[in-house]
């Protein structure tokens, strides 16, 4: 019976032990951005992020620092009509574009540091997120993206997506599920507006901060 006792404390203290014992440190050393632009969301890479297949989208901008993709109704986007009922029609599902913008400054100094949150992910991550980006895309035969149209402003073109747009399917869930496939804890449901990523990209942020937090 003593035998057994001891043998039950020896095993519990070794339980206890290893409870204890902190994870191996998740080097998390690669950035995205989340950018908040009004009732719109990007997903932010910078240049030494990107690699393999997306490199084709930093080719027309040489000089660039930091590639800026957001999604949204095609249609909207591209004859730029703002009317009350091209509002309403963007809600119904239709075909998508991707907006690309490349940036030669830091994305706070473009967008305000208000309206941008950097968050990390580990190189393994990144590849994920890259490889959910490429997916955005649609494709020619030949394995290249397709080019819609400029974009609204130089340092700006339009791609065709691969997605649909749908007011269950917004731009700002489509950044929450392409961050969630780079390891991010975005929310898996329910998000529509850009409040609730940024929102969820600022907790994100400041959990990171309080773990590496002395």
């Amino acid at each position: 019976m003593t035998r057994a006792i001891v043998a039950l404390a020896a095993a519990c203290l070794l339980a206890a032990c290893t409870a204890i014992v902190p994870p191996p440190e998740r080097r998390a050393d690669a950035v995205v951005y989340v950018i908040g632009r009004g009732w719109h969301t990007d997903i932010g890479l910078p240049i030494g992020e990107i690699s393999g297949q997306l490199t084709v989208l930093e080719q027309p901008f040489p000089g660039l620092r930091v590639l800026t993709i957001g999604f949204g109704d095609r249609r909207f986007l591209l004859t730029r009509d703002r009317s009350p009922l091209a509002m309403l029609a963007a809600l119904l599902p239709g075909r998508a574009a991707l907006l690309i913008t490349a940036l030669r400054t830091e994305p706070e100094a473009a967008f305000g540091a208000t309206h941008v949150v950097r968050l990390h992910v580990t190189e393994a991550e990144l590849a994920r997120l890259r490889e959910r980006l490429w997916r955005e895309f649609e494709h020619t035969a030949a394995d290249r993206p397709v080019l819609l149209a400029d974009g609204p402003y130089p340092g700006s073109l339009f791609y065709a997506a691969s997605a649909t747009y749908s007011a269950f399917y917004t731009c700002n869930t489509w950044t929450a599920d392409v961050a969630r496939a780079g390891g991010l804890p975005m929310p898996a449901t329910g998000v529509l507006f850009a409040g609730q990523v940024m929102g969820s990209a600022r907790w994100i942020a400041s959990r990171e901060a309080s773990l590496h937090r002395p």
